[in-house]
């Protein structure tokens, strides 16, 4: 899976950093030799499905050497033609016999055997199936390649009335018994019978029947349903499975805020820093990333200190990479936040492919996701951006998992969502072609044995403008986690709004909050909340959060708690935009949801973003890794504990946060 290694020449990036504002529109940009297909089309508009002609070709990657091979899921060759008819060879000079698809009604010749298969226009022969098990359409846009073929005997008459050759002549002889003047005919008809008989069993055997949508979470799945998922209405459907030769493993990552020491002995993760510095390390073909922004040196946003230096090794390394010949495709928001960063035009300088995404024309927020892709392979989602803030001034936390192709193919297709849609005049379309679709769902969701583990996975997207077919929307995940829990829901964010945040006046919206309270309230589940506040932290939040603890009621069974988290500025004051908690995550007894969005209504209906959906089971009474349930709880429960975390009955230093307590 390597992409060309012609760059476009990229945009000059830049803005304020701050994630809440800018939601400018502006042009995209152009196209990139190498990409699927699907991906450098001037319009993604006209490029749905077409019920009469088939699936769309599939896409092909080229790379350094100019060497093509298939994209998409799984291995196998993968048909290039546009024509999936079946032809019948003819003798030199005269027409061939296609059947099923357009072209002349002449016969093959009688004179030797006739050797059927399904082929395109040039003669490359056929395989009905799937190249992508898991999404249950090929990934590259069509069907694989496979032999399909079948000695026959000798046709009886041309189609066309030929003249009658030997054979015939041979079949109509009168002083022949009537049976033999029938042979021929039979054997025509019986090969045509067991041909029809081989593609039904060949096409019922690859080609899997679409999932059942049924509305079970599975979160909810019972501990002895590891195999199928039971829907409401008592059937069962398989979920997707892997069995794969590599270990898969799950990783949580984090990063500290300089001079924020935790307590002796407190649960931690790796830090960002190092994870992202590995992962690189891992690639040997292709590297796609997608950011609200980049900034990743000191002199982007005019700052002279010393803690950007992790940020400008990332930009080091990432130039490394590209001139070890591993492709680098980069979709960024436009306009950016940061007008004075050259990291995409140093990147590009190397052979970086760069696409600006103008999210706000389009939709009307902005790219906001935060994830990589690592040769379809190996990934990361979290609240990181590509800034160097985020490895050692602000509080993030997100995921990385290796050798899971299932998962990263499939988060795949959201990255191929922003290319289509970076370029040129490129608008939103109707129906999104076939290949970015997905059966990896809440419906259906990933399962494999991680490190051990049984496991379950998905992700979600938004806005449900860019959820292709089979996609869940990340405000449903979200719901389905909350909706889910029966004994506690713990969670972190930067922002939580039960309105709209960018839209004047602001709308009352509040889906999330409802759900928080119906938890607490209905089924009597615990609920803690634990919101950044910083100095750019917006005041207008906190009788909000008011209103939610004012349930607490612990005579009833009701338990509502709130937290601010803050991170003391300390000699950190000349660093802009900075110092917070930013991360995007819940946990429950069930599950645990990282994404990339605040909590409130714009980022789920208009801004672009990613969720993952994860729940481990650990064999019972069995030494192992804990389920990232119980490790995400532990990271949680730190933060909430330790003295940066104030209640909202606290006093809060005002140097550190607007909020005054």
């Amino acid at each position: 899976m390597k992409l060309g290694r012609l760059g476009t020449g990229t945009r000059r990036v830049g803005a304020q950093n701050k994630e809440e504002v800018a939601k400018r529109g502006s042009g995209g940009q152009g196209g990139v030799a190498g990409l699927p297909a699907e991906l450098n089309v001037q319009s993604v508009a006209g490029a749905e499905m077409d019920a009469k002609t088939g699936p769309p070709e599939p896409a092909r990657m080229t790379g350094a050497s100019g060497s093509s091979r298939p994209t998409g899921g799984g291995p196998g060759p993968c048909h290039t033609g546009k024509n999936s008819a079946l032809r019948l060879p003819s003798e030199p000079g005269r027409p061939t016999r296609v059947l099923g698809g357009l072209g002349s009604t002449a016969q093959p010749s009688p004179k030797r055997p006739v050797q059927v298969g399904a082929t395109f226009e040039s003669g490359a022969q056929l395989r009905w199936g799937q190249s992508d098990a898991d999404s249950g359409v090929d990934g590259s846009g069509g069907p694989r390649a496979a032999l399909l073929r079948a000695p026959t005997p000798p046709l009886q008459r041309s189609l066309q009335g030929a003249q009658p050759g030997p054979w015939e002549s041979w079949a109509v002889c009168p002083d022949r018994p009537r049976a033999l003047q029938k042979w021929p005919l039979l054997q025509v008809f019986g090969v045509l019978a067991i041909l029809s008989l081989g593609f039904v069993a060949l096409t019922r055997l690859l080609w899997t029947a679409p999932p059942t949508w049924h509305q079970m979470h599975p979160e909810e799945a019972p501990p002895g349903s590891w195999g199928t998922l039971q829907g409401e209405a008592g059937q069962q459907t398989d979920a997707c499975q892997c069995v794969c030769p590599e270990g898969l493993w799950l990783v949580l990552v984090e990063s500290i805020p300089q001079d924020l020491p935790s307590a002796a002995g407190s649960p931690s993760a790796q830090p960002l820093a190092q994870a992202w510095l590995q992962l690189l390390d891992t690639a040997q073909e292709s590297i796609h990333m997608a950011s609200y922004y980049w900034s990743l040196t000191g002199p982007d946003i005019g700052v002279n200190d010393s803690s950007s230096k992790p940020g400008e090794a990332l930009l080091q390394k990432l130039q490394q990479v590209l001139d070890r010949n591993i492709s680098l495709a980069v979709a960024t928001n436009s306009p950016t936040l940061v007008k004075e960063s050259t990291d995409l035009k140093v990147l590009a300088a190397h052979g970086a492919q760069v696409r600006q995404v103008p999210m706000r024309h389009l939709t009307g927020g902005v790219l906001h996701t935060k994830f990589w892709v690592v040769d379809g392979r190996h990934l990361y989602v979290g609240s990181a951006n590509m800034d160097w803030r985020s490895l050692t001034q602000v509080k993030e936390l997100g995921t990385i998992i290796y050798n899971c192709g299932h998962l990263a193919q499939d988060l795949e297709k959201t990255f191929q969502t922003y290319w289509m849609l970076g370029a040129p005049q490129a608008v939103l379309p109707r129906t999104w072609p076939r290949n970015v679709s997905t059966r990896i769902n809440r419906a259906r969701p990933f399962r494999a044995y991680f490190d051990g583990v049984p496991t379950t996975a998905y992700f979600s997207a938004s806005p449900p403008a860019l959820c292709p077919r089979g996609r869940t929307r990340d405000l449903e995940a979200v719901l389905a986690v909350l909706r889910g829990a029966q004994q506690f829901i713990y969670a972190s964010v930067m922002e939580y709004f039960p309105t709209t945040r960018f839209s004047h006046p602001a709308k009352y919206w509040p889906v999330l909050d409802n759900a928080l309270r119906a938890a607490a309230v209905s089924r009597h589940v615990c609920v803690r909340l634990l919101v950044s506040c910083g100095l750019s932290t917006d005041p207008s939040m906190f009788p909000y959060l008011r209103s939610l603890q004012a349930l607490n009621n612990p005579s009833a069974g009701v338990s509502v708690d709130v937290k601010v988290f803050i991170v003391p500025v300390g000699n950190h004051s000349n660093i802009p935009f900075s110092r917070v908690n930013h991360s995007k995550f819940m946990v429950t007894e069930k599950a645990a949801y990282i994404g990339t969005s605040n909590w409130s209504e714009d980022y789920f209906s208009t801004t672009s973003g990613v969720g993952l959906v994860v729940t481990q089971r650990a064999p019972p009474a069995q030494p192992g890794p804990r389920p990232v349930q119980e490790q995400l709880r532990g990271l949680f429960e730190r933060d909430w504990s330790s003295r940066y975390a104030v209640g909202l009955d606290g006093q809060a230093p005002g140097q550190d946060c607007v909020w005054q307590g």
